[in-house]
């Protein structure tokens, strides 16, 4: 499994490097890189209505706008260093990891959240009720070990299950593995995996198919309530550059917000055709719809990531607030 991980990420790092690497470039073109998942349906709704596109021509602007799919903050920090991609999308831990690499060079920043999901981290050992009960010989599936998200916030579980010092603990069985890829696996069964940290409607899928499926952690109890995990962020070179561009992408984002909660039965269908889904319709509906889910711009719930990141040594630059790693726009005013 671990090469149809590797094949997938090099395949989307092929398409991004046809599309031209960095150097002066004039306006109107942006380079998306998303991933997968209903916590990029902000994406997939400016996409599929080219609202970057409208909002460019409000401006006077023609953008030409390319998106393709990585797996992992790895593929997506290596590629928006490289100059092959202007905006990634991954999780705050790979924000916060290219923040504290950049400060003072490339200044990456995040431009905004894509929303507040619940992420779950799912067994089918029934042996494993809490964390502390996984062991040598369980599998952890996740998008990439150390670095995304879902294993920053199980660093940070296991910093307080087991104090600051075994904080990664919990890495020597956790593998890289591609969200489709870890819930096929979990589904099926007779693999290694035995637990998949995941996002919606990955887990949600998981949990339905699989009896022996139990959730042994939530993001929401670690963070401390409802989180932006999830993020897009860019250079500031990109952003002073294209300050059009710019403009037009976070417009249609505030737009793709508003149509999804204005249209929650249209936006379950229209994750399903994007992205060629063949998940349970009423199961991402109901995803879509779940009291736990906002999708909005304003990043939320942070910074307690971004301390325990300094904390325990993964980030060596101290954030004074989440405004220090997300741009001074207005909707990230209120970004904590």
């Amino acid at each position: 499994m671990t090469k149809i991980f590797h094949r997938l990420a090099a395949l989307g790092l092929a398409g991004l490097l046809a599309l031209g690497t960095a150097g002066a470039r004039a306006e109107g073109q942006i380079r998306i890189a998303d991933q997968f998942g209903i916590v990029y349906l902000l994406l997939d709704v400016a996409k599929d209505q080219k609202l970057i596109e409208k909002h460019g021509k409000a401006q006077g602007l023609d953008i030409t706008v390319s998106q393709v799919t990585l797996s992992g903050g790895p593929a997506m920090n290596d590629a928006l260093l490289s100059g092959s991609l202007d905006v990634a999308a991954a999780g705050v831990g790979p924000l916060l990891t290219l923040w504290d690499r950049t400060l003072g060079k490339q200044n990456v920043r995040g431009v905004a959240s894509l929303g507040n999901f619940p992420y779950y981290l799912v067994s089918t050992n029934p042996a494993v009720k809490t964390i502390a009960d996984f062991g040598d010989k369980d599998r952890i599936a996740l998008p990439a070990v150390g670095v995304s998200v879902q294993s920053r916030i199980l660093q940070m579980a296991a910093a307080r299950t087991w104090g600051d010092a075994q904080f990664a603990k919990l890495d020597r069985i956790s593998v890289a593995l591609p969200h489709p890829e870890a819930t096929a696996a979990l589904i099926k069964g007779g693999t290694e995996i035995t637990a998949h940290f995941g996002n919606p409607p990955f887990q949600e899928q998981t949990l339905a198919a699989n009896p022996a499926a139990r959730v042994v952690l939530k993001s929401y109890d670690v963070l401390g309530g409802p989180a932006s995990a999830t993020v897009l962020y860019t250079t500031e070179k990109f952003r002073s550059e294209n300050p059009r561009t710019y403009r037009a992408f976070t417009a249609a984002l505030a737009e793709a917000a508003q149509w999804i909660a204005a249209n929650p039965e249209a936006a379950a269908d229209l994750f399903l055709r994007v992205n060629k889904s063949k998940v349970d319709r009423q199961l991402v509906l109901g995803i879509v719809k779940s009291p736990e889910v906002q999708f909005k711009l304003a990043p939320q719930n942070t910074f307690a990531l971004a301390e325990f990141m300094h904390r325990v040594g993964a980030i060596k630059n101290k954030p004074a607030s989440a405004r220090d790693y997300f741009f001074d726009d207005p909707h990230n005013a209120g970004a904590n």
